[in-house]
Order: C-alpha cells, then sequence, then structure tokens
C-alpha cells in the first residue's frame, strides 16, 4: 500500500531505528569479569553511524543485570572506569537515534525487565506496526509502562508468558509483534537474538575464541576482532549458553525483504550484509549511474561518506578522474538522522567543505547516495560554486526517495521529501545544479541481483510507495 501523507503521531513517538549488539562469553573460560562489556563497548563504537543520540550497555553481573546509559556518543558515555563495574559475561548493547526531541532517560536502551524467572534486558532496531495495538492490549492486564520504546513492549510480552518458559515465552512474544525488527535479548544465563520473518533490518553471527556476539552489522564483528560466521535468517531466532548456539524458525514463511536503504545510505561500506559487500555494492550502482546518464565533465566527487563508493564506480565507467572535492567534519553527526529539520539543516553548514584545488575551474560531477528534503543537496551545489566549480553536474546513485519508511529509517514526511513533490528538472533547479538524474530502479535491482542471485528479495517502499505487508 502507499501512503498520501504520514500520520504525525509516528514521528512523535520514540522510534528505536538503531544498532544493536550482544556479547556472550563462555561462563568458564572467560579471562576478566569485564571483557564482555569492553568487547561491547567496541562494537558499538563501530556502530556509532547508526544512532548517535544515546547508548547503553547492560551486563549480567551475578544474579541482576546492572546498566549504564546516557544522551551522547559511545566514547564520551563510557570511561574505562565504568566499564570495569560493568562486569559479566553476558552483555548487550544499543546506540540510539531518536525523531523526536522529548526523549527521555527512561528510552534509552537497552531497557531491563524485572519477571517471575528474573530479568531481562532487551535492545530493538526497526519499528513495530501494532505498537499502540500491543501497548492497549498489556495495559489492559494490568501492565505499566515506563517508556515509548518498542523494547519495553517485547519485554513485556515475554514477561507476560513467562510462566511458559522463556523459549516459548519469546516465541510467542515475536509472533505477536509486526513490523521491523532485530531484536537482541539477555537473560540471567543466556543471549537471543531474532530477526523478523521478511528481514528487514539486519542481524549476524560472530564468533569469538570463547564466546558469540550478535550485531546489527559485520563490521562490529570485525571491530571486536570475532570472526563473522553467517547472516541471523529471516524469522530465525537464537539462543546462546555456554552448549552453543541454538537456532529455530518462527514459523512464518514470508518473501525476504531486507531494507534496500541499508545499502544505500545506512550501513558502513565495510559491513557484509546478506552475503553482499555494501562497498560493492555503492561501486557498482555508481558504475550503473554512469552508464545510464553519461555527461561530459572534468572531475568526479563523491559526498562522504555514503556517496564516495558510488562516485568511484561513476569515475570508473565513465574514464573521468576522480578527486576527493569534499571534506566531512568527522565530528558532526549524520543529517538524515538529527531529531528535527532545524537540526538537520543547520549540521549540513558545519558539516561539509570544498577542496578549491580539486574543483576551481573544473566541470564537477557530484555523486551523492540519495536526496531526502534537498537541504544537503542545496547546500553543497553552493559550497562547490563558492570554491571555483564551473558546472555541477548532480548525480545520484539511489531512485528518487518519494514515501516515508516505518519498518526502522526515520524520513520526514512525504510533503517534506523533495522527491515526492518535484521532478528531477524540478529538483535541479531548486539545489542549484547544471544537470541532475538519478539511478533507475532497475539499475539498482539489477546491480543487487547481480552480486548475489540466490539471496534476492528487498524492500522498496521509500522508492515506490509498496511495502512488505499492510500498516
Amino acid at each position: 500500500m502507499s501512503f498520501e501523507n504520514c500520520n504525525p503521531d509516528m514521528l512523535k513517538k520514540l522510534n528505536d531505528k538503531c544498532g544493536v549488539l550482544g556479547v556472550y562469553l563462555n561462563s568458564q573460560k572467560h579471562a576478566d569479569d569485564s571483557d564482555a562489556a569492553r568487547l561491547t563497548y567496541y562494537g558499538l563504537s563501530a556502530l556509532q553511524h547508526r544512532g548517535q543520540e544515546s547508548a547503553g550497555i547492560a551486563v549480567k553481573c551475578g544474579d541482576k543485570i546492572k546498566t549504564h546509559k546516557d544522551f551522547g556518543l559511545v566514547q564520551n558515555i563510557f570511561s574505562a572506569a565504568d566499564l570495569e563495574k560493568l562486569s559479566g559475561h553476558i552483555s548487550l548493547g544499543h546506540v540510539l537515534y531518536s525523531v523526536t526531541e522529548d526523549m527521555h532517560t527512561e528510552d534509552i536502551l537497552p531497557f531491563v525487565s524485572n519477571f517471575k524467572l528474573g530479568q531481562i534486558a532487551v535492545s530493538h532496531n526497526g519499528q513495530l506496526i501494532n505498537y499502540s495495538a500491543l501497548r492497549e492490549y498489556l495495559e489492559e492486564s494490568g501492565c505499566t509502562f515506563a517508556s515509548g520504546s518498542n523494547s519495553e513492549i517485547i519485554a513485556k510480552l515475554v514477561s507476560k508468558n513467562s510462566k511458559k518458559g522463556l523459549e516459548r515465552a519469546l516465541t510467542e512474544a515475536l509472533q505477536m509483534i509486526k513490523g521491523a525488527f532485530a531484536v537482541t535479548i539477555m537473560t540471567e544465563n543466556c543471549l537471543m537474538g531474532a530477526r523478523d520473518p521478511n528481514g528487514i533490518r539486519p542481524l549476524c553471527l560472530g564468533q569469538l575464541e570463547n564466546g558469540w556476539v550478535l550485531a546489527s552489522e559485520s563490521c562490529a564483528i570485525d571491530a571486536i576482532g570475532a570472526a563473522f560466521v553467517r547472516d541471523i535468517q529471516p524469522g530465525e531466532v537464537v539462543i546462546i549458553n555456554d552448549d552453543g548456539v541454538l537456532s529455530f524458525s518462527l514459523g512464518e514463511k514470508n518473501p525476504k525483504k531486507t531494507c534496500i536503504f541499508e545499502y544505500v545510505y545506512f550501513s558502513r561500506p565495510d559491513t557484509v550484509l546478506d552475503g553482499i559487500s555494501v562497498q560493492e555494492a555503492r561501486f557498482r550502482m555508481g558504475e550503473v549511474l554512469a552508464q545510464e546518464n553519461p555527461v561530459d565533465a572534468d572531475v568526479v566527487i563523491g559526498v562522504p561518506d555514503a556517496g564516495l563508493g558510488a562516485a568511484m564506480g561513476f569515475s570508473k565507467a565513465s574514464g573521468i578522474p576522480y578527486a576527493m572535492g569534499i571534506v566531512r567534519n568527522n565530528y558532526v553527526g549524520r543529517t538524515v538522522i538529527a531529531p528535527t529539520q532545524q537540526e538537520r539543516e543547520h549540521r549540513v553548514f558545519v558539516k561539509f567543505n570544498a577542496l578549491k584545488s580539486d574543483v576551481k575551474g573544473k566541470r564537477v560531477i557530484l555523486i551523492d547516495d540519495s536526496i531526502i528534503s534537498g537541504s544537503t543537496s542545496r547546500r553543497l551545489v553552493t559550497l562547490l560554486r563558492n570554491a571555483g566549480a564551473k558546472e555541477v553536474h548532480f548525480r545520484v546513485s539511489s531512485p528518487p526517495v518519494r514515501f516515508q519508511c516505518y519498518f526502522g529509517i526515520h524520513t520526514p514526511c512525504k510533503e517534506d521529501l523533495i522527491s515526492a513533490r518535484l521532478n528531477a528538472d524540478e529538483i535541479c533547479r531548486e539545489i542549484g545544479a547544471d544537470s541532475m538524474a538519478f539511478i533507475s530502479p532497475e539499475g539498482m535491482m539489477d546491480v543487487l541481483k547481480s552480486l548475489n542471485p540466490a539471496n534476492f528479495g528487498y524492500c522498496k517502499g521509500c522508492f515506490s510507495g509498496e511495502y512488505p505487508f499492510e500498516i
């Protein structure tokens, strides 16, 4: 189905669109009581691009779960002393970005809940489209809520069915929720993970010498020195303890619909997702973009960071030299995940600067991964012209984003999406470029299919308005 307008209430709620990570160290083999927390810290640092508003770590300490979490970046929240206090062999981590300014400490994950079998901690990436119905159902059953987090819904559902045993309680809870989710759960003696039946949100498994890792992206597994094992499959649940990894299916047989925007923008380029290198996908998309939309120019540059791979591919396919062209301030967060449009526009002005030596007096092809509101694009064209660029030709390595995402990546309301209001020629005039073109949907899908034909299936709702299931 498609949406003519966004639901304003959707943007008022806290949306757990973020990164998750869990570490399980064999209780008999881990060398140091704080190893799990330290590994989680390094893994969260590698996932920082997925959320820059807050971060948290929960660790099983004796018979209790202890947490440390706050607003800000991972490196600013956790000191060496903080990590020393988080002693335990099971750890859960989370980085979050919020789509609301009205965020409270209670909304920072992991979320810890007490129930009959003890305590559990939950971290979640994605969006439950039946959040309101489930919350009403739980409230009518006597549950109270401390946050607006999707993770608390999952924790309450597990707790409600705890008398049936943890494995069955988790299975029944996951079968009740609808939407996109990669969820990690820590109990007093195991680490659990699950991926939604369509596989919209990513989750993968890594192995340590003395344990296991669950993470949103493989780059986090690499960062802590673990070996990548495999992606968690759509609809799969894994339970990790001293005996190893137990895997079973939720039973739903739905078509695979991995979020295509993970390849376009959200994932780090060194991540491998569902068998496809994100960097290679972006490079190939740049090649196709050059073949579909050629233009005479002197230099190709990419918008850091997600546009660089496509710019390299465009350069190779076109034979036009590649140059740096734009410098990114690494201490400014990703503008698309800032909580408000005003903050997104402000960040653009301090996020980028042009290298005059690369662009002065030249016809420039500027490659970006996507256009959302157009504010960044307009600023970049202005930067290049002020630096002396003779011409600026804007190319985008994804199709026009015309619809809102409801499954874990925050995009503005439809009326704030520039491609929902304007065609390519109109956008060109709006941002002040000399020409403007997008890759075709067919070209993008051909790239992904060629890279992994056996694992083909993607959610393209932000481009087409057609979603894996009805909202």
